[in-house]
């Protein structure tokens, strides 16, 4: 057992010679502390709360819940004997209602069949009264490293998901309209203002969710991009909140949602006017509220997440046509950036084409292509049915060939004003077709990489196969 503390609340930080682990997200922190004893919630709210953005206390966990009412936490430091429910029955009962973060049982009195009852019951650790700063501090520290790694590594591999289709760095650009954006991006970002992102497809409505997240004081935090539209809507309520063990048919354990994965950072909700008309209902709550009910909980939790929601529907034509909630629209509709098409910033495709070569190139490692007067001329008089995403595709095709196409360029084609079309449209034709065999000709997936929604691509597979 560690050596004892004579009287807890009387101890300051710990000294210089204790190893106590260092955790980057301490000071970000913001931590509950539960327990009956004034002297060691006294004792632990000093020593925390110069070291994490915010601390709590409670005495029982009546006040604790109320608490948890009010604002998000990031762990909990829960003692287990306390007058009434002990802080086992009350964990247990908080994960039975869908709080997922971290807690830490300390207790006094303990066995190993007790240590054993809290790892079961959802404890992230168990530290035994008496102890030192240092110890709780390095509990605290693993919990929150832990956490966050948790959750980036979910990000991560959503990112590297999206990677064959990823948008287009949408921020190149000389034209009116995209400095416009771009002035637009610098004044709204640092606002906590939800904003509602308009464009055809391809223009680069994540990248600019993205310049948005970089530039508020949100940055360090996760930005987690959500395709609505790729979800099925029977499942999408459970993408979105989480669910609990056993809430639904094949719910085998308890998961946490993409809500609770971009806590203290963006939501990016891509193709927001896809959603199902019961899901728009919820939203709307979440966003009035600032709280989330798991699928299958019987209480809703705290979330502190920016949205940025993005659409390339005409969402007042479905306001009007009773497809999409107008209250819910204007709660997204605070402030809205439009995003022209390429065909109407012609200046913007010299400026992309030299950023998209010299990306591509990099991580194919392939030598870069030179672009030329006609290359240029050809590529900006072309309309860009497809938008950024299109010229990026193009790009990307001819590095991988080695040239641009033969008929890119033909001989006369400043005066030939059908040879374009025909020369992309073979190149998009050539990399849809590969990216849906990459996936196995699975549509649904294939369209998530390219970053076009599963009608375009149905679309376009009718049309080729006449």
């Amino acid at each position: 057992m560690p050596p004892s503390i004579p009287d807890p609340a009387a101890q300051g930080a710990p000294e210089a010679s204790e190893d106590v682990a260092f955790s980057p997200h301490l000071a970000g922190a913001s931590i509950l502390v539960v327990d009956d004893e004034p002297g060691m919630r006294n004792f632990l709210v000093r020593m925390l709360q110069t070291r994490c953005r915010h601390v709590a206390e409670a005495a029982d966990v009546a006040a604790a819940s109320r608490l948890l009412e009010a604002a998000p936490f990031d762990l909990i430091i829960l003692d287990n004997i306390m007058a009434g429910r002990t802080g086992l029955q009350w964990l247990e009962e908080l994960r039975g209602s869908g709080f997922y973060r971290d807690v830490i049982l300390i207790t006094a009195f303990a066995d190993l069949e007790t240590a054993i009852t809290a790892l079961r019951a959802g404890a992230a650790d168990f530290v035994l009264k008496p102890f030192r700063s240092n110890q709780i501090l390095n509990a605290i520290a693993r919990c929150l490293d832990r956490g966050r790694l948790m959750r980036e590594n979910f990000v991560l591999r959503r990112e590297l998901k999206a990677m064959p289709g990823a948008a287009a760095p949408l921020m190149a650009g000389d034209s009116v309209s995209t400095r416009a954006v771009r002035a637009m991006i610098e004044r709204v970002g640092p606002m906590p203002s939800t904003v509602l992102i308009t464009g055809e497809s391809g223009t680069g409505k994540e990248v600019t969710a993205r310049a948005l997240h970089a530039v508020s004081a949100r940055a360090a935090k996760p930005f987690v991009p959500v395709n609505c539209a790729a979800i099925a809507p029977e499942i999408i309520e459970s993408e979105l909140f989480g669910h609990l063990k056993g809430a639904f048919t094949g719910a085998a354990s308890s998961r946490e949602g993409l809500f609770f994965y971009a806590q203290g950072g963006t939501l990016f909700l891509d193709e927001v006017g896809e959603l199902p008309p019961a899901m728009q209902s919820k939203l709307l709550r979440v966003i009035e509220d600032r709280k989330v009910r798991p699928v299958g909980a019987e209480r809703e939790i705290p979330v502190d997440v920016r949205l940025v929601a993005a659409t390339n529907a005409n969402l007042t034509a479905q306001v009007a046509a009773g497809r999409f909630r107008q209250d819910l629209y204007y709660r997204l509709n605070v402030v809205n950036i439009h995003l022209a098409p390429l065909r109407e910033r012609p200046e913007d495709v010299a400026p992309l084409a030299h950023l998209f070569i010299a990306e591509l190139s990099a991580r194919l490692g392939v030598p870069p292509l030179d672009l030329t007067e006609p290359v240029l001329a050809f590529l900006t008089r072309y309309p860009w049915p497809g938008n950024v995403r299109e010229l990026r595709n193009v790009i990307e095709r001819s590095l991988i060939l080695g040239d641009f196409p033969r008929d890119v360029v033909p001989e006369g084609a400043a005066e030939e004003e059908d040879a374009p079309g025909t020369a992309l449209d073979a190149v998009e034709k050539a990399h849809m077709l590969k990216v849906l065999a990459e996936a196995g000709g699975n549509r649904a997936e294939a369209a998530r990489r390219l970053k076009v929604s599963r009608k375009t691509l149905d679309r376009k597979l009718k049309a080729w196969n006449g």
